[in-house]
C-alpha cells in the first residue's frame, strides 16, 4: 500500500465485527508504534493490549469513573444507576481488541513534557495507519474518563504518567466514510 493512499483513505472505524484479530497483526501494529519520532530518544510510550475478558479491566474502569458523577446526581434510582454503569462497562466490549496508550514521560530535566505526549500521539497515528494496512478498522477514543484516577489505577500508571487514548481495533463492519479536508495551501503561510 502506498503511504499517501493510506494517509488519505484511512478513517476512524467505530463499528467492527466481533471476530478475533490475529496476534501477529496486533504485534505489527505495536511494532510500528515504537518507531514514532521522539525527542531525546526517550520512547515514552506504554501499551496495554486488552482482548477477550481482559477488556473487563477497561469496562470496570469506565464504570468506576462514571460512578462519581452518578453519585452526585440526586434522586437517581438504583435501577437506573445500574443501567448506566452497565452501559459504561459495555464500552470496553465495542471491539475485540482495545489498546490503551499511555505516556510515561522521562524525568530528564532537558525533556519537555509536551514533546513526550506528542511522541505518544505519533505512535498512535502509526498504529492507526498500520491497522488500516492490515485490513482492520480502528478508532482512537479519548475523553474525560481517561483522566479519572480509576483509569490510571486500572493500568497501574504512576504519578506523571497519563493515558492518551484507547485504540479500538477489529475487522470493519461498516463502509469507510469518504474523507474531506481543506487544501493545505489554504492553511499554509509561507514566510521567506
Amino acid at each position: 500500500m502506498e503511504l499517501q493512499q493510506a494517509i488519505r483513505q484511512r478513517r476512524s472505524i467505530g463499528k467492527v465485527l466481533d471476530l478475533p484479530v490475529e496476534k501477529e497483526k496486533i504485534e505489527r501494529i505495536l511494532e510500528s508504534a515504537v518507531w514514532a519520532p521522539n525527542h531525546h530518544h526517550t520512547e515514552p510510550w506504554k501499551f496495554f493490549v486488552m482482548t477477550g475478558e481482559g477488556r473487563r479491566v477497561l469496562g470496570s474502569a469506565y464504570a468506576n469513573a462514571a460512578l462519581d458523577a452518578l453519585d452526585a446526581l440526586d434522586g437517581m434510582e438504583a435501577e437506573e444507576k445500574e443501567k448506566r454503569l452497565a452501559r459504561e462497562e459495555a464500552k470496553a466490549m465495542r471491539a475485540p481488541v482495545v489498546i490503551a496508550a499511555a505516556c510515561s514521560p522521562s524525568t530528564n530535566p532537558r525533556v519537555i513534557r509536551s514533546e513526550e505526549l506528542a511522541a505518544v500521539h505519533c505512535a498512535v497515528q502509526n498504529m492507526l495507519l498500520t491497522a488500516y494496512e492490515e485490513g482492520l478498522g480502528a478508532v482512537w477514543r479519548s475523553g474525560e474518563p481517561m483522566q479519572h484516577p480509576a483509569m490510571k489505577s486500572a493500568f497501574g500508571l504512576k504519578n506523571g504518567e497519563e493515558l492518551v487514548g484507547f485504540i479500538y481495533i477489529g475487522y470493519p463492519a461498516m463502509i469507510s466514510p469518504e474523507g474531506k479536508r481543506i487544501a493545505a495551501k489554504d492553511k499554509t503561510f509561507w514566510i521567506s
